[in-house]
């Protein structure tokens, strides 16, 4: 079951795959959406599943009240599109999550790009623009914008001038990365239309997926693997290096008792001085005498 969601966009950020290449990739928060209507042939004419999704606004109106009453939806879905069903079968009110879409599969994106004001020709059309010498006072100007006798007139349509920005753009067949189903993000390669927060839809390409597509590995896994560090064993058997140091202490501690005490420096030098006195003391007696 693959039918198109509706999501925002996060940001861009770079990721590298299972093969080591690094991928420019836009991260985009995708619903989860709820079925809200279901188009059939026979009532409507075609088929079709209306998909909602809350968007910026924060109430919705009575109508949009009784039409989720119906569907058996009490979230306040503010932002309702129709996919194009891919043959399954779907029931009012079912929730629409990220877990359909699988890395290495194309996608089709949809969104409102940047609105950039009025714009001039060289913003705009990308105009080379005037000589910035010999005189030339306006630069960014476009040009000639037509012929002069004939056809004596600017043709529709002519590059000129206006307002930018601000349109629905679809950019087709953009790989799936990643898909993160704990957070609801989808990782696709490359840029995306509109500002980060903007509204944008996913629909399925028609391209075939990548075969041999090396995935990364998820963000934030559901099960971390935490494994413990292996409990010291203690070793009980005696071990004889230990009773050799304690031997070898002994023997030095019974080798310090027996050893006689050496005199002190200071009190032989006391005792030398204190006989060389006594001995001339009893030489002076003796001279008298």
């Amino acid at each position: 079951m693959t039918v198109g969601m509706l999501g925002r966009k996060v940001g861009m950020m770079r990721l590298y795959d299972g093969s080591g290449r690094v991928r420019p990739v836009t991260a985009i928060e995708l619903g989860p959406n709820r079925v809200t209507q279901l188009r059939t042939s026979d009532r409507d004419g075609y088929e079709a599943v209306q998909v909602g999704y809350s968007g910026n606004r924060k109430r919705v109106t009575r109508p949009e009240r009784g039409h989720l009453r119906e569907a058996g939806v009490d979230e306040a879905l503010t932002v309702l599109r129709e996919m194009k069903p891919d043959g399954s079968d779907f029931t009012l009110g079912q929730e629409l999550l990220v877990d359909q879409y699988t890395p290495g599969e194309y996608i089709d994106v949809t969104g409102t790009s940047k609105g950039r004001g009025f714009a001039g020709g060289m913003k705009r059309w990308n105009f080379k623009g005037g000589p910035a010498s010999h005189g030339a006072s306006k630069h960014r100007g476009p040009g000639s914008v037509g012929a002069g006798t004939s056809p004596g007139k600017t043709w529709k349509g002519q590059k000129m001038g206006g307002h930018m920005g601000a349109r629905r753009k679809t950019v087709r067949n953009l790989l799936v990365v990643q898909v993160d189903v704990g957070r609801n993000l989808i990782l696709v390669q490359g840029s995306v239309p509109g500002p980060n927060g903007g509204l944008v839809s996913i629909q399925p390409a028609s391209r075939s997926p990548l075969a041999d597509y090396e995935a990364p590995e998820p963000f934030a896994p559901d099960e971390p693997a935490v494994v413990a560090a292996p409990a010291a064993e203690v070793d009980e058997t005696p071990d004889d290096s230990v009773e050799d140091a304690a031997v070898d202490e002994a023997a030095v501690d019974e080798s310090a008792e027996e050893a006689p005490a050496e005199p002190d420096a200071d009190s032989s030098a006391d005792s030398a001085s204190a006989e060389s006195a006594d001995d001339e003391s009893t030489e002076s007696e003796a001279e008298q005498a």
